[in-house]
């Protein structure tokens, strides 16, 4: 799942993207209209996390053109502004749903999955391959029921093996998918995930195998 955070604050916007991350979760965060729009064209997401008060206008006027353009994609407004009135135009302009500063990070994680799981954008509710299962909305792969334990990074590239699963996933797309603005996914540190995600997977019964196809990408796939 990628999110895309439109804040203007740097401080809310570390804090926001320690929690998103720690979720399992990528974020892209810019802090203008004008960069939301054009990010907006360049990446898909699956949620948008939305300031009001950005520096080149009203993010209300941000929130009617996703609207027009992207209808279900869904926007999460995170703001100070906390009047009765002011959430009534959010909500009437198109958010689907409205978080008022200071909030728990807890709740804020719960909104987001919430909206994730209704999401129609959102690809299968459940991924599956072996005896494994990734819920991107809760951000968790588990095996037998069982939870499988896996840091930030490692998670995001389950995700990703899962949705291809039975096929190759080449390299770049997998740096690509797992960068974030400003951070980018080198090569060596792609091998580096892959590596700690084979580890963690080694001592569970996964009834899958996750190959690498030497220069090509790596591939998760049921054993036979």
């Amino acid at each position: 799942m990628r999110l895309l955070l439109v804040e203007d604050s740097p401080r809310l916007a570390e804090l926001l993207g320690e929690t998103v991350r720690e979720a399992g979760w990528r974020l892209d965060t810019v802090t203008t209209i004008a960069d939301a729009t054009v990010t907006l064209t360049l990446r898909e997401h699956d949620l948008i996390l939305l300031d009001l008060g950005l520096p080149d206008g009203n993010g209300i006027e941000l929130l009617r053109q996703i609207r027009k353009t992207y209808k279900d994609l869904p926007v999460l407004v995170i703001t100070a502004r906390g009047s009765i009135e002011e959430r009534i135009e959010g909500l009437d302009a198109g958010a689907d749903d409205y978080l008022v500063k200071p909030f728990h990070h807890r709740e804020f994680l719960a909104r987001c999955r919430a909206m994730l799981r209704r999401s129609p954008t959102s690809l299968q509710p459940v991924l599956e391959c072996g005896h494994l299962r990734y819920d991107p909305a809760m951000a968790e792969l588990s095996c037998g029921g069982t939870i499988v334990a896996l840091p930030p990074r490692e998670r995001a590239l389950a995700e990703l093996l899962m949705r291809d699963a039975g096929r190759v996933v080449q390299k770049r797309k997998l740096e690509l998918a797992l960068s974030e603005f400003g951070e980018e996914m080198t090569a060596n540190a792609l091998e580096l995930a892959v590596s700690r995600l084979r580890k963690k997977l080694l001592p569970v019964d996964t009834g899958a195998d996750l190959v690498t196809v030497r220069g090509v990408g790596y591939m998760l796939q049921a054993a036979p």
